[in-house]
């Protein structure tokens, strides 16, 4: 059993350290004042930068946080995560996001089985498939190619997929149209299911368990939509779904079905044949694999530098110190790249379901608070949205995201002096800064912007396959790393499982309904009872 975080004495250290931190004297624009700040406050890695020095601590605290991780042997934990040891203690099971970009020829053993050859195999299979579908080789029930794909699936069946999508979409192959069927309001799949030419449409379906009621749900629509046309849903149908699943029945033929496992969680899932899939078909599997062996690079530098040198363990520790010592409540993701658009979406699942806990892995309350709100917007579109709170309401720390080289090469038209990608970076620095010094115009209190906002800043090179994948891998280590801190588990997400479970109860009243006009709701609560008479006339 291990002691609670908050029971340890640098936890308690930490506590006032950051009583200490309201003190005018370590207000940022004095901190920033120290020229050799930046020695310290930044880290580099895998082409990656990181500069903390705008976050609202000192070298000591630093020193501290950095002793914290190592109390509560934090590397550790990260490296028997990834080799196997079934650190989702709740549901019994390993935790092998790593694996899928894992080339390095190495076994991962759980219950006694090597999974490498398992995991490379479905990566072979994408190979093939995907090539065949560019190709032509495997078209629609009439012999058309494949042109659109629509990916039916909910939260990580698709949310890290379409942020790898968009951020890489430069180099899907031109012709080819992406799509996600997530919300089983009908209005989404209507507007769906007027863009696409359904002789040309592949349509894949992500569940594990193949029991998720918005996907089947929309699967149906799906199905009934091409035999309404004519088509054979059984040439147009590919799911990604656990071995096994009523997904991979052959009593139920698809065109080809492919496994995920137990021990990849959906959110985490992107690396797998979640993402693998449909990004191998749009964008090609060498572009994939790029993105995994990206990811692959920031997986090594997490699992093998030390603490103080770790970028996504120092980021994680950050968002503790945030959270825990400063108390805010929220934390923005702002890149600035467009490409970048759906990252914020994709970490807030990724971090709330993971973080979003209030036991820790012995079953105790944990009588602190973790995951912070999560949003994001890109910069400088974010700037015209959010950030006059950002400067004068209630402030929260911003992770800012810059790029060096933008992905396409626009004619470098000056406007006031200069390009477009100059403005872009001219806009960034200036709201680090900017948020960090704040301004006093005159005795104007309408012009008077406090400061002391913190603000980390992580800059990438390009955003090539590469780099996406290194971002990925970043937000996917920061996000465990503080699980472990804290003493929770970020492999389940059993509140997400209560919703459900209530649904259940209100979609068998609805049946009633249908089989017998005459109930009238008599055993649903008053609250259900008060929509559900206007859902059905009375």
């Amino acid at each position: 059993m291990m002691d609670a975080v908050n029971q340890l004495p640098l936890w308690k250290a930490l506590q006032n350290d950051a009583a200490e931190m309201h003190a005018d004297r370590n207000h940022l624009n004095r901190l920033l004042d120290d020229e050799g700040r930046l020695s310290w406050t930044t880290l580099e890695a895998a082409a990656i930068r990181f500069d903390f020095s705008r976050q609202r601590l000192t070298r000591p605290i630093l020193e501290r946080l950095v002793a914290l991780a190592r109390e509560r042997n934090i590397l550790e934990r990260f490296r028997a995560m990834a080799s196997g040891e079934k650190v989702n203690t709740t549901e019994k099971r390993a935790a092998l996001h790593l694996a899928c970009r894992n080339f390095s020829g190495g076994s991962v053993v759980v219950d006694g089985e090597d999974v490498m050859p398992r995991i490379a195999a479905v990566r072979e299979k994408i190979r093939q498939f995907s090539e065949a579908v560019r190709s032509g080789k495997i078209g629609g029930a009439n012999g058309k190619p494949f042109r659109d794909i629509v990916v039916i699936g909910i939260g990580g069946s698709y949310l890290g997929t379409e942020f790898v999508a968009k951020a890489l979409d430069a180099y899907a192959m031109p012709g080819y149209r992406l799509h996600f069927l997530s919300n089983v309001d009908p209005n989404h799949f209507g507007s769906i299911s007027r863009m696409i030419d359904p002789e040309a449409t592949l349509w894949i379906v992500v569940s594990k368990s193949y029991t998720t009621a918005e996907t089947l749900a929309n699967e149906s629509l799906a199905r009934h939509f091409m035999k309404e046309r004519g088509l054979e849903p059984a040439k147009h149908i590919v799911t990604v779904t656990a071995q096994g699943s009523p997904g991979d029945d052959p009593a139920n033929p698809v065109l080809a079905s492919f496994h995920m496992f137990d021990f990849i969680g959906g959110r985490y899932s992107v690396s797998s044949a979640v993402g693998g899939v449909p990004l191998s078909i749009v964008l090609g599997y060498d572009v994939f694999e790029r993105f995994l062996k990206g990811a692959e690079a920031m997986d090594r530098h997490a699992l093998h530098t030390d603490e103080a040198g770790n970028i996504p363990l120092t980021a994680a520790l950050l968002a503790i110190w945030n959270t825990n010592f400063l108390g805010y409540p929220a934390q923005g993701i702002i890149p600035y790249a467009a490409p970048l658009a759906k990252l914020a979406a994709h970490i807030q699942q990724l971090d709330m379901e993971s973080n979003g806990k209030m036991v820790t892995l012995d079953g105790a309350f944990t009588g602190f608070d973790t995951g912070p709100i999560l949003f994001g917007e890109p910069g400088t579109n974010a700037q015209h949205s959010f950030f006059q709170l950002a400067h004068q309401g209630r402030a929260f720390p911003i992770d800012f995201i810059g790029v060096l080289k933008p992905q396409y090469d626009v004619e470098p038209v000056l406007t006031k002096g200069v390009t477009n990608h100059e403005e872009l970076w001219a806009n960034l620095l200036s709201q680090v800064m900017a948020l960090a010094v704040g301004s006093r115009q005159g005795n104007d209190p309408f012009r008077y912007f406090p400061g002391n906002r913190p603000s980390s800043l992580l800059v990438l090179p390009d955003l090539s396959p590469e780099s996406v994948g290194k971002l990925l891998s970043f937000y996917e280590a920061r996000t465990v790393f503080q699980a472990f801190i804290w003493g929770t588990n970020p492999f389940d997400q059993f509140g997400v499982e209560l919703g459900k479970t209530m649904a259940s109860a209100i979609r068998k009243a609805m049946v009633r309904k249908k089989e017998n006009p005459q109930y009238a709701f008599e055993d649903v609560n008053p609250y259900d009872r008060f929509y559900l008479k206007d859902l059905f006339g009375g």
